[in-house]
């Protein structure tokens, strides 16, 4: 009795270690005596006990492979340390376990050779200015060798370039120079800024007082102008004013009965006034030559209204 359940015991085991579940994102080598029988993706799998055995587990998902740094030496004959980064993912199970012995001490040493053959071919500058040139060669090339593998080679980034140490002082010196003429250079247009908008301020403020002074000369000339108009108007109306009463005082005459002799007199006495005592010369008329006649006889009328 006890026979019979240790060999059902027995046999219970045996069956559930041969039943196998392959989790998502990977695949299981099946060898059957020794050599390849399949590979087992996702899901329930059933092997024969003591025949089939898994050879392999192997990862589907991207991996990330990240070596240490290579020497390597440029063009002009630099030698600097890079070191690098591959993503790389399995496409095949069965040529990723039989393709290579170790695939990723395959791929580093493929790296650096590679990475030691695309630097030679450049100069010290063009390293350090074209590492997405450098990763796009490197991805081709791992891409192609490790196909056989099967290994693709989805991306391959250079995550450090390390110089010599005095490769990295002149650059920590050009780049400081570098830093201080940008600096030079913005505080120069600062100030080319500031004279600029100086001068257009001397500019606007001439400009503005030029316009104050022409407004000021131009209400100036209209002031004199309304003055001159003004004295202009008054003289021609104190002028108006003296002829009307002149001619008032000759109509009064007319009307008292005044002869052509006392208006020739009032005649007279209006040439004294154009002259107004400025005038050293006064032509009179060729009728006034007779004017103290005039004056004799207007005289004696003047005796006889008074008798």
């Amino acid at each position: 009795m006890i026979v019979l359940i240790i060999i059902a015991v027995l046999v219970l085991w045996i069956f559930v270690s041969c039943i196998k579940i392959v989790p998502q994102a990977q695949a299981y080598v099946i060898e059957r005596l020794g050599a390849y029988q399949a590979t087992w993706n996702v899901g329930f799998n059933l092997k024969i006990p003591f025949i089939d055995r898994v050879a392999r587990k192997v990862n589907l998902k991207e991996q990330v492979a990240d070596f240490p740094p290579q020497p390597v030496i440029t063009k002009d004959n630099v030698t600097m340390r890079i070191d690098t980064v591959v993503f790389y993912q399995i496409t095949d199970p069965k040529l990723f376990t039989y393709g290579v012995e170790n695939p990723m001490m395959a791929i580093e040493n493929l790296t650096a050779t590679t990475l030691r053959n695309i630097i030679g071919d450049l100069e010290l500058d063009q390293t350090l200015t074209s590492r997405e040139t450098i990763n796009t060669k490197m991805r081709a090339a791992l891409d192609i060798a490790t196909d056989p593998w099967g290994i693709k080679v989805n991306r391959v980034e250079l995550k450090n370039i390390i110089p010599p140490a005095e490769i990295q002082n002149a650059m920590e010196k050009q780049m400081k120079a570098e830093r201080e003429r940008r600096e030079a250079v913005t505080r120069a247009e600062g100030e080319k800024k500031a004279k600029i908008l100086e001068a257009e301020g001397a500019k606007e403020s001439a400009i503005l007082r030029a316009e104050a002074d022409k407004q000021a000369a131009i209400l100036r000339a209209e002031a004199e102008k309304e003055k001159m108009i003004r004295e202009a108007e008054g003289e021609a109306e104190a002028i108006l004013k003296v002829q009307q009463a002149n001619a008032d005082g000759i109509k009064m005459l007319k009307e008292a009965g005044a002869d052509a002799a006392v208006l020739k007199l009032k005649s007279l006495e209006a040439f004294e006034k154009v002259a107004d005592g400025q005038a050293t010369t006064i032509l009179l008329p060729a009728e006034l030559q007779g004017i103290a006649s005039i004056a004799e006889t207007f005289k004696a009328a003047a005796g006889k209204k008074a008798e």
